[in-house]
């Protein structure tokens, strides 16, 4: 996962939202400016041949990102999901050799008042309307939704994703997934008991890998019930760093905020001072 040290700008309200979140802008950059680059977030499940990604038709654009948002009204009625899915740069296809970004002076333009977060993220404000494509289809970023068209499968929600909250529609899937790791020796158990030990996965994970597949499906709802007791009871907060993060940056917005009106309410210098 990219998680590199880049700039913070001045403005807390225009801080990432995670670790990440700028770290996309640099891939042009780390690749030299050649050539092509896939970026994907990391809470997801891939079950497609990535290659039809990369065989997308540029057509001219220099950025691929997504088509639509499909199955909002379903997914956005489950627990902790926004009120609306948007579309996003959390799949994106890159011609590297033609885009000169540069993150100091994203984040350089960004305190210069050019732009803001969500005008970066969300409209990609950097490009020109020419040079961006929206042409990955919603199977490549299916935002908590799997049918047998899925290719790419996002937990982009953060509150019900399956290594902090047990219950998640589709959270069997994943769960496949680390059987068949754990299985074939790309992931060790001890890794993962690593991370409920820090604090990022959920306490129930570990007793989840070990009896989930034994226990007959129409009971997995009173295991999900068990499981969320007893993390509660052992105090897991999910994703408590990010969420830490986030309240220390609405401290900083305030406080940015009042400094900035103090500043502008300060009388000016009379004439006598010039």
């Amino acid at each position: 996962m990219l998680d590199l040290p880049v700039p913070q700008p001045r403005d807390p309200r225009n801080g990432q939202r995670t670790g990440f979140s700028y770290s996309r802008f640099c891939i042009p950059a780390l690749a030299g400016f050649h050539g092509k680059a896939i970026y994907l977030d990391a809470d997801m499940l891939v079950f497609g041949d990535i290659l039809e990604l990369w065989h997308l038709p540029m057509e001219g654009a220099k950025v691929l990102i997504q088509k639509e948002v499909k199955f909002g009204d379903l997914t956005t009625s489950k627990p902790g999901a926004p009120n609306k899915r948007i579309n996003q740069s959390a799949v994106m296809i890159l011609d590297c050799a033609r885009l000169d970004w540069s993150i100091e002076k994203i984040v350089a333009d960004m305190d210069n008042g050019l732009y803001n977060y969500e005008q970066l993220m969300y409209e990609m404000c950097i490009l020109e309307a020419a040079d961006i494509r929206t042409s990955v289809p919603f199977e490549w970023n299916s935002l908590e939704h799997y049918d047998d068209t899925t290719r790419l499968l996002h937990y982009t929600d953060m509150y019900t994703q399956p290594w902090t909250f047990s219950g998640n529609k589709f959270g069997q899937l994943w769960f496949d997934e680390i059987t068949r790791m754990l299985g074939n020796g790309s992931l060790k158990l001890e890794d993962l008991s690593k991370e409920v030990e820090s604090g990022f996965f959920r306490p129930s994970l570990l007793r989840d890998i070990r009896y989930r597949s034994r226990i007959p499906k129409l009971l997995h709802f009173a295991l999900d019930a068990y499981n969320r007791r007893t993390d509660a009871a052992a105090g897991f907060v999910a994703h408590e760093a990010v969420y830490r993060a986030k309240k220390e940056r609405e401290q900083a917005i305030a406080q940015y905020l009042d400094l900035t009106l103090n500043t502008r309410n300060q009388p000016g210098p009379s004439l006598e001072e010039h």
